[in-house]
């Protein structure tokens, strides 16, 4: 049997194909941006709902990508069997639900939709399913929101630092991979949505203090006061909905993914090395 493996090339995946490719089992993998070194893993170009060529008995579908569009996929094309399904949401599905932002209240809303559609689709081909919903996460050097800080500090050897309150709980794309695997083997997350987030929780302020320090260059400190965060809030829209979620928890309760999965994720404790560019 074969794993299909949706966002091969994402932050999650760098980590989990490594993984996977220890259990034994034959890899599709689907991505926009396929590599072309070799690999013991089959590429496919490609990415949901569009057409894919026709699969092999699959045991397994795992998927990094919007949920609506594989809810989409799954109920548009024949399964031979029922594969096991993992995909991830995110934890915006809650942290955003009640933002003073339109745009990010109808992010919250989809990701919610995506989840019920994912459901139902499963439902109807018979397979079990499990959804975890990450908090911010880092390790691969692909993410849009820790790594573009870190490069363009050290690019300009600059870094601005917000003085944020709330709460953040990074989570290493690793431990989400992790996560993927622990949840193959487990028959108690099946129908579940699991949050995972970081195994520390700190200051919006300390956590890109860490990311500061973590820069194999000097940077000069440039702390944004809160007057300023609060004119940025007023004067530009785009900026509104982050900087007003400085002060606000973006938190994940990891008690169900401890106690069904047995995983504990590590506290953010970056190097240099997580921001740096990956080939796979």
């Amino acid at each position: 049997m074969t794993v299909l493996v949706l966002g091969g090339s994402s932050q999650i995946g760098h980590f989990l194909l490594p993984r996977l490719l220890e259990r034994g089992e034959p890899i599709v993998a689907l991505s926009r941006h396929p590599p072309s070194d070799a690999s013991p893993v089959q590429w496919q170009l490609g990415q949901l709902p569009d057409a894919m060529p026709a699969l092999p008995p699959l045991s397994a579908i795992i998927s990094f990508g919007p949920l609506l569009a594989l809810a989409q996929w799954l109920a548009d094309n024949p399964l031979i069997g029922a594969p096991r399904v993992i995909a991830t949401s995110s934890m915006s599905a809650e942290t955003k639900r009640d933002s003073s932002v339109p745009a990010e209240r109808e992010i919250s809303r989809q990701l919610r939709d995506g989840e019920t559609a994912l459901a139902a689709a499963c439902a109807r081909h018979g397979c079990s399913w499990t959804v975890l919903r990450p908090t911010l996460i880092y390790g691969a050097g692909k993410d849009k929101s820790l790594t573009p800080m870190a490069r363009r500090a050290m690019r300009l050897r600059l870094f601005p630092l917000p003085s944020g309150r709330g709460l953040r709980q990074p989570v290493h794309a690793d431990d989400i991979a992790q996560a993927v695997i622990a949840a193959l083997d487990c028959p108690a997350s099946v129908g579940r949505i699991l949050s995972i987030g970081g195994g520390e929780r700190l200051t919006a302020g300390e956590m890109f203090a860490r990311v500061q320090r973590s820069l194999p260059c000097a940077t000069l400190p440039l702390p944004l006061p809160a007057w300023l965060l609060r004119l940025g809030r007023h004067g530009v829209p785009r900026l509104r909905g982050p900087l007003h979620r400085l002060d606000a928890d973006l938190i994940a309760d990891n008690g169900e993914l401890q106690r069904l999965l047995g995983i504990n994720p590590r506290p953010f404790r970056p190097d240099a090395s997580v921001w740096m560019p990956t080939h796979r």
